[in-house]
C-alpha cells in the first residue's frame, strides 16, 4: 500500500521532535544536527526506530535545514542519502508492524524572500528543488514540508517539489498566536493556496501547543477538501538545571490532539518537546478511532498573502482600474513603465471598498509577459487585496500567476479548444479561480441557451483537466443595449441559469452594457442591481462611479447582508461623488495620515515618499521631515502592527518607503552629516542558526528609526558578538533564534555579554523563546516582535 492509499483511509501517525532528543544525546551548541546523519547515523537510526516503535507510520528524515545555502553540493548529497537510509534502516528494524513510510523532511530556507527580503522567489524554488530531487533519488516515500511561517515561501517549497518528483506531498505551517503566520496570512488563506497547488494534506506544527492551535485546526477543518495535519509543539519551552523542558505532559498532549482528531483532523504528531512517549500515548488513545470522512467544502476562493474572498456570502466587487482600455493616462504610465501610478491606483481602489483588484496591462507595444509580472509583484507590496490577473497572452498568465502570493482569480479561458488546452494546464498547475466566458470558435451567443451550452462545454474540459466546477466563474458577456434591445435579456437569463441550475457562481464587466450610450452611470447602476438580483456573484466595476456604489450599499442592505445598515449609512456620504473622479481627487484626506508624504510611507509607495521628499526639502529643512514626517509614518504602521491591524508585509514594505525618503535627504545634506544617530545596535543570529528572517526585520526598522546597526549575520559565535559589542561600545545586542538546538549558543553569548560588557543590554527573539525562556537564560529583553525590539531600543537609549 502506498502512502495515498493508506492516507485514503486511515489516520496516519508522524513521529515527533529531533532537535531536543539530539540535544540530550550530545549535539553541541552550534553543531548542524543534519551531519548527524553521517558522523552519528546510529543515534539517528535509534532515534527514528523509537518512532516507529511507538507507532508512527511516517518518520521525517533529518533533514529540516538540509538545502544548497547551508551545504555544498557534495555535502547536501551525502546528507540526504545518509538520511534517508538512516531512516529506511528503522523502519527495517522496528518491531511495529504498522505500514511504514520514510517522509523527506523540508524545512525553510532560513531567508525572507523579495520583497521583503534578499532570495528571489525563483531562486528558492531552485533551493528546495536541489533538496526533493536528492529525495527523489535516494528513495523517499513522500515530501513533506513544515514549519513555514510565511505563504510565498511555502508556494516556493511545494512548486519545487511538484515540479521535480511525482511524489505525495504534505505541508504544515507555523502559525502564532494571533492564529496568523508571520507574514500575515489566515488558515483559510493557506488552505486556499496549497490545496489550489495540489497538496495532498496540508496542516499546522510548531510554534505552539495543540490547546493554542485548536483554532487554528478547527479554521483548516472548516475549509480543506484535503486531509488535515497537526504536529504541535510540547506547549512552551522553558530551562530547568540547564536543559530545555516543555510544559505539556504526554497525557495532556494526547487528550487535545485526540479530540481535534474527532473533530477532523487526519494526519498527528508533534514537533518540538515531543518524544516517543507522546506518540506512544497519543496512538494508543487514537487507534480505535475511525478516520473522519474527508469532505470537499466546495468553497470558491481567491486568496492574497493575508486572506480569502470567498464569493456567495456577498457580491463581490473587483476594481476595473488597472486596465489600459480608454484610459490614456493610464497607457501613458505603461509606456513609461511609471509603476508608482499603477500602485497609486490600485491602493485608491482598496479605500473605496473593492475586494478584488483586476491586473490588465495589455498595450501593444510593451513586454506584456515583463510588466504583468512586475505589476502583480509591485501591488502585492502595497495592498493585500487578491489580484485577478487579466491577459489573454498565456505566456503572461503563467509569467504571473506563478509569482503571485495567494491562489489568483486568472481572466480568462473561453470555449475555444485553442483557449481551454493553453489556460486549463496552468490553472491545474499553480491553482487559482478561473473566469470562463461564454463564447467559442462560433463567437458570443446571441441567446442564453446558447452560452450556457458553451458553460456546460468548459465544464466537461475542465473536468478532464481534473479542475472542479468550484474553481470557474463564469461571465455570461454584457453587450451593448444601444447596439441591441435583447442584449441584456440574454446576459441576464443565462446569468440566472448558470448561477442557480447549474450551480457555478458568476462574474461580469458591468459597464459594457452602456457602450455607446450617455450618461452611462445610470444605465450600468440600474444593471448591475438587475444583475445581482439574478444571482451576479462579482462584479469587475469603477469604484468611483456613485451609482454603481449606491446600487451595491443598496442591495446589500434590502437583502439583509448589512447589519443595521450600518454600512449603508457609513458611506452614504460618499454617494454623490463626481463619476470617474481623477486620482488624485480620490485619495483620503491627508489628516488620516498626517500629510501625503505620511501616506505615501505608511502604503510603502516608495518612488511617491523619494518624489514628495525631494519637494518638502524646498522648503523643509532636512531633520524637520525626519522627526515630523517619517517617523511618524512609521510610528502610525507600528502601531497598526503591533494591535494586528497591519502585517509584516505592508510593515515592511512601509519601511522600504521610508528607506526611499531617507536616502533622498542623506543626499540633500552636502555636508555629509546623518540624519539620525540614535545609538549603536549589535545584532546577530546565533552561533548554529542559518535563519536571519527575524534579524532582519528587525535591523531593517532599527535602521529606519535612526539607529546604527552593526550586523553581524547569521551563525555567529558567542566571541565574535563580545568582541564588536566591546568593539564600538554598543549599549543593546540583539540575538535571534529559530531552532530549540541553538538556544545554548544564545545562551553562551548572553553569559560572555555579561561577563565581559557589562553595560550592554541583550535583547531576545525568535520562534523558540518565551518570555520564561528568555529570562532563564539571563536576557534583559524577550521581544515577541520586531517593533518591541524598536520600543526597546528607543527606552535604553533615551528616545
Amino acid at each position: 500500500m502506498n502512502f495515498l492509499e493508506y492516507l485514503n483511509s486511515n489516520i496516519v501517525f508522524l513521529d515527533g521532535g529531533m532537535g531536543t532528543l539530539l540535544q540530550s544525546r550530545g549535539l553541541k551548541a552550534g553543531e548542524y544536527p543534519e551531519r548527524w546523519n553521517i558522523t552519528h547515523s546510529d543515534i539517528i537510526i535509534d532515534i527514528h526506530k523509537s518512532y516507529y516503535d511507538a507507532g508512527s507510520n511516517v518518520v521525517c528524515t533529518n533533514t529540516f535545514g538540509a538545502n544548497i545555502l547551508k551545504f555544498d553540493e557534495i555535502e547536501l548529497e551525502d546528507i540526504v542519502k545518509n538520511a534517508i537510509a538512516n531512516a529506511r534502516k528503522a523502519a527495517e528494524t522496528s518491531l511495529s508492524n504498522k505500514q511504514k513510510f520514510v517522509a523527506l523532511d523540508i524545512g525553510p530556507s532560513g531567508k525572507l524572500l523579495k520583497p521583503l527580503g534578499d532570495l528571489d522567489f525563483e531562486d528558492a524554488v531552485d533551493v528546495f528543488a536541489k533538496t526533493v530531487k536528492l529525495g527523489v533519488k535516494y528513495g523517499a516515500d513522500l515530501v513533506i514540508i513544515e514549519t513555514m511561517n510565511d505563504s510565498y515561501e511555502t508556494k516556493a517549497a511545494l512548486l519545487a517539489a511538484k515540479e521535480n518528483s511525482s511524489l505525495p506531498v504534505i505541508v504544515s505551517n507555523a502559525y502564532g498566536e494571533d492564529g496568523k503566520l508571520m507574514t500575515g496570512a489566515t488558515p483559510s488563506a493557506m488552505v486556499a493556496l496549497i490545496e489550489g497547488m495540489g497538496a495532498d494534506a496540508l496542516g499546522a506544527n510548531c510554534s505552539l501547543g495543540p490547546e493554542q492551535l485548536r483554532n487554528v485546526a478547527v479554521e483548516l477543518i472548516n475549509n480543506a477538501s484535503v486531509p488535515v495535519i497537526l504536529k504541535p509543539n510540547a506547549g512552551l519551552p522553558r530551562i530547568e538545571d540547564g536543559k530545555t523542558v516543555f510544559d505539556i505532559t504526554p497525557e495532556e498532549f494526547a487528550d487535545e490532539v485526540c479530540t481535534l482528531v474527532k473533530m477532523g483532523v487526519r494526519v498527528v504528531g508533534g514537533c518540538c518537546g515531543t518524544t516517543p512517549e507522546y506518540i506512544k500515548l497519543l496512538e494508543e488513545k487514537i487507534k480505535d478511532l475511525s478516520p473522519i470522512p474527508i469532505i470537499d467544502k466546495n468553497k470558491t476562493v481567491v486568496s492574497s498573502y493575508t486572506h480569502t474572498v470567498e464569493f456567495g456570502k456577498q457580491p463581490i466587487l473587483i476594481g476595473e482600474r488597472i486596465n489600459p482600455t480608454g484610459k490614456k493616462r493610464f497607457k501613458q504610465a505603461l509606456l513609461e513603465n511609471d509603476m508608482d501610478y499603477i500602485l497609486t491606483e490600485g491602493v485608491n481602489q482598496q479605500e473605496k471598498g473593492v475586494h478584488i483588484l483586476d491586473v490588465n496591462v495589455g498595450l501593444p507595444d510593451i513586454n506584456e509577459v515583463e510588466m504583468l509580472k512586475n505589476a502583480v509583484c509591485e501591488l502585492q507590496t502595497v495592498t493585500n487585496l487578491p489580484l485577478q490577473i487579466d491577459t489573454a497572452n498565456p505566456l503572461a498568465m503563467e509569467s504571473a500567476i506563478r509569482r503571485y502570493n495567494g491562489k489568483a482569480m486568472i481572466n480568462s479561458v473561453n470555449g475555444k479548444k485553442e483557449s481551454m488546452e493553453a489556460v486549463f494546464p496552468l490553472v491545474k498547475k499553480y491553482g487559482g479561480l478561473v473566469v470562463a466566458l461564454t463564447l467559442d470558435e462560433d463567437g458570443i451567443p446571441e441567446t442564453a441557451e446558447g452560452r450556457v451550452a458553451v458553460a456546460e462545454k468548459i465544464l466537461e474540459t475542465a473536468e478532464v483537466y481534473g479542475i472542479s466546477k468550484k474553481d470557474i466563474i463564469f461571465d455570461t458577456l454584457a453587450m451593448t443595449v444601444s447596439a441591441d434591445n435583447n442584449a441584456a435579456f440574454a446576459t441576464l437569463k443565462s446569468l440566472n441559469y448558470i448561477k442557480n441550475n447549474i450551480g457555478c457562481h458568476t462574474s461580469l464587466g458591468v459597464s459594457n452594457v452602456s457602450f455607446g450610450l450617455p450618461y452611462r452611470d445610470a444605465i450600468n447602476g440600474v444593471f448591475f442591481s438587475l444583475c445581482l438580483e439574478n444571482g451576479l456573484s462579482a462584479a469587475i466595476m469603477n469604484p468611483y462611479s456613485a451609482d454603481m456604489m449606491k446600487t451595491y450599499y443598496a442591495f446589500r442592505a434590502l437583502k439583509g447582508l448589512d447589519e443595521n445598515c450600518a454600512d449603508y449609512i457609513a458611506n452614504s456620504e460618499t454617494f454623490a461623488t463626481t463619476v470617474n473622479t481623477p486620482i488624485a481627487q480620490t485619495q483620503k484626506t491627508p489628516e488620516e495620515y498626517g500629510s501625503e508624504l505620511q501616506k505615501a510611507i505608511a502604503k510603502g509607495l516608495k518612488d511617491k515618499a523619494a518624489d514628495l521628499t525631494k519637494a518638502l526639502l524646498e522648503t523643509i529643512e532636512p531633520l524637520d521631515i525626519v522627526n515630523n514626517e517619517v517617523i511618524p509614518a512609521l510610528n502610525k504602521v507600528g502601531i497598526g502592527f503591533e494591535n494586528k491591524t497591519v502585517y509584516l508585509p505592508q510593515l515592511l514594505m512601509s519601511a522600504e518607503a521610508a528607506k526611499s525618503s531617507f536616502e533622498v535627504i542623506k543626499a540633500y545634506m552636502s555636508n555629509g552629516e546623518k540624519t539620525a544617530n540614535k545609538g549603536i545596535v549589535v545584532i546577530a543570529t546565533v552561533h548554529g542558526d542559518i535563519h536571519d528572517i527575524g534579524k532582519n526585520i528587525v535591523k531593517m526598522l532599527l535602521e529606519n528609526y535612526g539607529f546604527n546597526v552593526v550586523d553581524l549575520g547569521k551563525d555567529v559565535p558567542p566571541e565574535t558578538v563580545l568582541g564588536k559589542v566591546v568593539e564600538t561600545k554598543a549599549p543593546l545586542a540583539v540575538l535571534s533564534a529559530l531552532m530549540t538546538t541553538t538556544v545554548p549558543a544564545m545562551e553562551e553569548t548572553i553569559k560572555l555579554l555579561k561577563n565581559d560588557a557589562p553595560w550592554c543590554k541583550v535583547v531576545v527573539g525568535g520562534a523558540v523563546l518565551t518570555q520564561d525562556y528568555a529570562d532563564k537564560i539571563n536576557a534583559d529583553k524577550y521581544a515577541k516582535d520586531a517593533m518591541e525590539a524598536v520600543r526597546y531600543a528607543e527606552e535604553v537609549m533615551k528616545f
